[in-house]
């Protein structure tokens, strides 16, 4: 289906079955894309700001309040002015948010990365016997919300991604050693890690893995690299419950 096609469908009315077959994917993480029909589509920086404030709030919207947190500096009037230019222009190129007299929402059958990324973290997160191991593996590799952008709107959004994807990992973690599913284990403990390594959590579900394996050298030598990292870069030492868990998994595997 090409840009033209997908365009012409959305404005005559999409059929239920675009649900499992979208035809527009907004991309946020590591990066803002837009993809009609299988074409990267172009944006001016204001329609860019539009489509992903939208599309990171799964929910109706308000026209003033889209307007006040896009617009923070302009007027009442004028930033209701600047939002229905830029309605204006995504209709014309690119349609994915729908509009009302009042409330704006993003397009049906429009796919984004971000509510992906936010069903992948509540699988992990879950208390249920089954893991997918490429969960683990796809949250590994997604970026940062908007991580170029430094709209005052996101600072909340970008954090609670981080959280989210960081708990996710570390429970991930546990709930994998719990398994004795170790190599797994320490795939989703390692990308918590690498996330931020100055976490202390993240450490210490892959030293609890690396006990529950029985490799206390391994342990010994996360902590270190824990230790050293908090020493050089924060001028502080691990946690009293941190240097505690691996004197415990030393006494047991000796």
């Amino acid at each position: 289906m090409g840009l033209t096609e997908s365009v012409d469908n959305l404005r005559e009315g999409l059929s239920p079955s675009c649900v499992a077959d979208p035809w527009a994917r907004v991309s946020l993480l590591g990066g803002f894309n837009l993809r009609m029909g299988g074409e990267d589509v172009e944006l001016p920086v204001s329609a860019q700001r539009l489509v992903a404030f939208v599309a990171v709030h799964p929910r109706s919207l308000t026209r003033g309040f889209v307007a006040g947190c896009l617009w923070t500096d302009a007027g009442e009037s004028q930033a209701h002015a600047s939002l229905r230019s830029v309605l204006w222009r995504l209709r014309v190129r690119a349609p994915v948010v729908c509009a009302t007299s009042t409330h704006l929402s993003l397009a049906p059958c429009v796919e984004v990365d971000l509510v992906g990324a936010t069903a992948i973290s509540q699988r992990l997160l879950g208390g249920g016997d089954s893991l997918d191991p490429e969960d683990v593996r796809e949250l590994s590799r997604v970026g940062e919300l908007l991580p170029d952008w430094y709209d005052d709107w996101l600072i909340v959004e970008r954090e609670r991604m981080r959280q989210r994807r960081l708990h996710s990992l570390e429970a991930a973690c546990g709930r994998l050693t719990a398994a004795a599913r170790y190599a797994e284990a320490l795939e989703a403990g390692l990308a918590a890690v690498a996330a931020e390594p100055l976490r202390e959590t993240g450490h210490a579900a892959v030293i609890t893995t690396h006990l529950a394996e029985g490799n206390l050298v391994e342990a010994s030598r996360q902590y270190e690299q824990l230790r050293d990292l908090l020493r050089v870069n924060l001028g502080t030492h691990p946690s009293p419950r941190l240097r505690g868990l691996l004197r415990a998994g030393q006494l047991a595997l000796t």
